[in-house]
Parts: structure tokens; C-alpha cells; sequence
């Protein structure tokens, strides 16, 4: 199973031995064995026995809280995380070093820009309306790319990836029905249905990002290229930077393939954005379960990777 989506209204969680129980106007509803699950995602307000928390908790599955409509994150339950101490007192010690962070940054967003290229590229051989604006953005991209190897301040990194950020999404934009209405990368609140599903995916993506840090012994709100931000978990956001064009790709086929159309979402005036309807987000779990099973190998080796280049190049305690 690996992930359990959790998102009905009036259901109550009861524990049964080692499975999930679920009851709706006091009737059991159904059943899910526990040993299965990697991870839950509860969309939504739902009544939940403290014994079911604390056996996730045990088993080390990791909850994430997501709200109603607009699926914005609210909190995350871990079980027992990773003791390794040391490798967060050398992430600190790299954290404060200029000349790690800058090399850090750099690897991450050349390997960020260098996969919107291929991505473009494959669209290239594919998109013949849109062929030209696809190559000019190829090259756009490939200087940037030049340009990156020579820059000595963040400052002037994140001024160079701003710049290629704009290219890339203008051509992003048109690849799209003018339906959707998607003209730009919008974020809070996303305004059409791309930047919806561009919003939501990313949201996922990041916490399973995080979950793989924190489970590793990272310490999640200190990162290299995001630098420190109360409340923000910076070294996801590092490293959520390199998983952004198979987001955007995701969303790109999705669309593409007529998986979701306008009539997926809503908009209304009683809340500003556009949000995926409650009817067609189980279409997007399985969708999302898809992607999401060959990305979760690449975050787990990215972590591990960064883990072993902070200790120098040894392996992390396990």
C-alpha cells in the first residue's frame, strides 16, 4: 500500500489490534491493516483515537495534516527520528561556512536549470506549435547554466536563477489551453488550475522531503542555498529546488493527457484561489502515488548524499 489517503468526511479512526478501523454515524465502515503503510495524509477534520497516533508513532509512520479545501499543510507526526547528533552539529558547522553553502547552492540549482533543459528539449521533439519558443528557452537556459559556474555571491546566484526562472515559466505558460487561464507561476493563492496543481504537488513533494530529512537526523530549517527563515524548513527547500522539473513535468502530462480539466476545480468568492474539488482529488492520489513512487527513491539518495558530503565524505551513523 505505502501511503494511506485519509480524506471523507465524518469518520472516526478507532484502532483495531494492528489495523486502522474506520466508522461513520457509529457503523464500521472498513478496515486497513497497518503494517503496509508507510505514510498517512489526513485531508481535512477527522476524529482520531490517541491509540491510533501513538501505534503510527511506534511503527514509525509519519502523518501529514492537510486542510479541507485548499489542502494547505498543517502539521506532521514522526515517529522516533534519527539520534545521530553529530551529523547536525556538522551541518550547523557547513551551514556557517561561505564557500560550502555557495558550492552547495550552485550544484543545486545548475542540476535544477540543467533538468529544465532536458525537459524542454524532449518537448522540442514532441511540440511542434510550440518548437520555437522551447529551443530559444534551451538556450536562454544553457548560458545561464555558463554563467552559474562563474558566480562568487548567493546574491548573484539567486539574482541569475530569478532571471532563469522567468524564462523557463513564460515558456512553461504556453505549453498549456489557453482554457486554464495559466499565464504565470502564481503561488498564494494560486489562481487557475495549473498553478493549483502545480501549488498542491509541490506541497506534497516538500513534506515528503522533509520526512526523509528529519528521519535522516537532519535539522530541517537550516539550510545552504535557502538561508535561515523562522518557520520556514530551509534544507527541504534546498533540496525540493532539485525535484521541481519532475513537479512541473508531472503537471505538464497530467493536463495533457485530459486527467484533470476546468471542471476539477473551483473557485468561488467565499475564498480567493482555485482548488482542486473534493470529488477529483482521489483522481489526483492515484496520479501522485504514481510519480511519487520513483521520486521518493532519488529524495532518500539525495539526503543521503548530502549527509555523506557534510561529513566529509564518511558515512553517517545509522
Amino acid at each position: 500500500m505505502g501511503t494511506l489517503y485519509i480524506d471523507r468526511k465524518d469518520i472516526h479512526i478507532k484502532l483495531d489490534g494492528n489495523a486502522l478501523a474506520f466508522y461513520s454515524n457509529g457503523k464500521r465502515e472498513g478496515i486497513v491493516p497497518i503494517t503496509p503503510i508507510k505514510r498517512v495524509i489526513i485531508v481535512g477534520n477527522k476524529v482520531i483515537d490517541a491509540a491510533v497516533l501513538r501505534r503510527l508513532a511506534e511503527q514509525n509512520i509519519s502523518v501529514l495534516f492537510l486542510s479541507g479545501k485548499s489542502m494547505r499543510f498543517c502539521g506532521i507526526l514522526h515517529g522516533r527520528l534519527h539520534n545521530n547528533g553529530f551529523l547536525r552539529l556538522k551541518q550547523y558547522e557547513k551551514a556557517m561556512n561561505p564557500d560550502f553553502c555557495l558550492a552547495k547552492a550552485k550544484s543545486i540549482i545548475i542540476r535544477k536549470i540543467e533538468s529544465e533543459i532536458e525537459f524542454f528539449r524532449e518537448l522540442a521533439e514532441q511540440e511542434s506549435l510550440r518548437k520555437i519558443d522551447l529551443i530559444s528557452s534551451i538556450e536562454i537556459l544553457t548560458k545561464t547554466v555558463e554563467s552559474l559556474k562563474d558566480v562568487t555571491s548567493l546574491d548573484s546566484l539567486r539574482g541569475f536563477e530569478g532571471g532563469a526562472q522567468a524564462v523557463y515559466f513564460l515558456t512553461y505558460s504556453k505549453l498549456f489551453p489557453e482554457s486554464l487561464n495559466f499565464k504565470r507561476r502564481k503561488r498564494r493563492p494560486p489562481q487557475d488550475p495549473v498553478n493549483a496543481m502545480l501549488s498542491l504537488t509541490y506541497t506534497m513533494s516538500h513534506y515528503e522531503i522533509v520526512r526523509e530529512i528529519e528521519v535522516a537526523g537532519f535539522d530541517p530549517t537550516i539550510g545552504f542555498y535557502h538561508q535561515f527563515e523562522y518557520g520556514r524548513e530551509s534544507l527541504a527547500c534546498d533540496i525540493v529546488e532539485l525535484f521541481r522539473p519532475s513537479v512541473d513535468r508531472f503537471v505538464y502530462e497530467v493536463f495533457k493527457q485530459n486527467d484533470f480539466t476546468t471542471q476539477d476545480f473551483s473557485q468561488d468568492d467565499e475564498r480567493q484561489g482555485c482548488y482542486l474539488k473534493k470529488e477529483s482529488r482521489k483522481k489526483f492520489y492515484s496520479l501522485y502515488e504514481k510519480w511519487a513512487i520513483e521520486i521518493r527513491p532519488l529524495i532518500i539518495e539525495e539526503v543521503r548524499t548530502l549527509a555523506r558530503s557534510i561529513m566529509d565524505g564518511k558515512e553517517p551513523l545509522s
